[in-house]
């Protein structure tokens, strides 16, 4: 490898962007024979012409051009490096957050508000996505953290858990299933009703199955879908009994009763992850500390 100033890439740079020297001297705050001499002294390192001088016009010889198209773009990740740290300092940055829609109603609204009050210039982006999708949107490096349903067998072994809220979940009905209220049901039992709950991509049906599986029973379930809400609409219209979190049932659910079964449901957790591989920014440092203090 060629051992080569970034400073003599980045008069290049500016030469080649605006063929003109005089130019480039005004952008860089030097004189024009010191952006002369930094082009001779590249080009006798790369030993390649990269421009062709004329006393009207300069212009980009073919090994030119192919060094701007590298550099272009390097200059511009430098650029855009450079502006995310200023911008850190200034406003707090950035904070990228994976979790799923029902997370985000019901548990993570507190924590944006109080974050965002805190460091009203920082962006917050929050990616709504299954807790098994975010697990994966943590591998890619695509948000900085996720909060998601604990256990998930899907966080990698570089992710960070810390846990951080303890929840059942629970089988809702509405007035159709008035039978079942004052009686406790078994899993066996159950499998006779029609049962909603979330789609094949999640960690609660992943969890349902576990549980019936260990009951030696196999769970077919009426519906499936993405939204616990759309579950507890449904079960309000009597379409069959709901499997949802606990802490999704609000004053709103008056007219839906909790089922109590034989079997006892096991606990589950939410959890904040990160990847403990990276750097995270100051902003998610910020919004982390705020679970650190809550951890269970």
């Amino acid at each position: 490898m060629i051992d080569i100033n970034y400073e003599l890439y980045k008069v290049f740079y500016h030469v080649a962007s605006t063929l003109n020297f005089s130019e480039a001297s005004k952008q860089l705050f030097i004189s024009q024979s010191a952006v002369s001499q930094s082009i001779k002294t590249l080009e006798r390192k790369l030993d390649q012409t990269l421009f062709i001088r004329s006393t009207k016009k300069v212009q980009l010889t073919p090994e030119g051009e192919i060094l701007m198209r590298h550099i272009e773009p390097a200059m511009n990740l430098i650029q855009k490096g450079e502006a995310q740290l200023i911008d850190a300092a200034s406003t707090g940055g950035q904070i990228r957050i994976g979790a799923s829609d029902t997370i985000c109603r019901y548990f993570l609204i507190p924590y944006l508000e109080r974050f965002h009050k805190a460091f009203p210039g920082a962006h917050i982006k929050v990616i709504n996505q299954t807790s098994m999708k975010c697990a994966e949107l943590l591998r890619n490096g695509q948000v900085d953290l996720i909060v998601v349903n604990y256990p998930n067998n899907h966080l990698g072994t570089a992710a960070s858990v810390l846990r951080i809220k303890k929840f059942r979940d629970v089988f809702i009905a509405g007035s159709p299933f008035l039978e079942l209220k004052d009686r406790t049901v078994s899993f066996s039992e159950l499998l006779h009703y029609p049962i909603l709950m979330l789609d094949k991509n999640s960690t609660t049906n992943e969890f349902l199955h576990q549980v019936f599986q260990q009951h030696q029973l196999d769970l077919v379930p009426e519906i499936e879908l993405t939204s616990n809400d759309l579950l507890i609409d449904l079960a309000r219209i009597g379409l069959g009994i709901a499997f949802v979190p606990d802490y999704c049932i609000t004053s709103q659910s008056d007219d839906l009763f909790l089922l109590k079964t034989k079997e006892e449901l096991p606990y589950r957790e939410l959890a904040v992850a990160y990847n403990d591989q990276l750097p995270l920014s100051r902003a998610s440092m910020e919004f982390l500390s705020y679970f650190q203090k809550d951890s269970i």
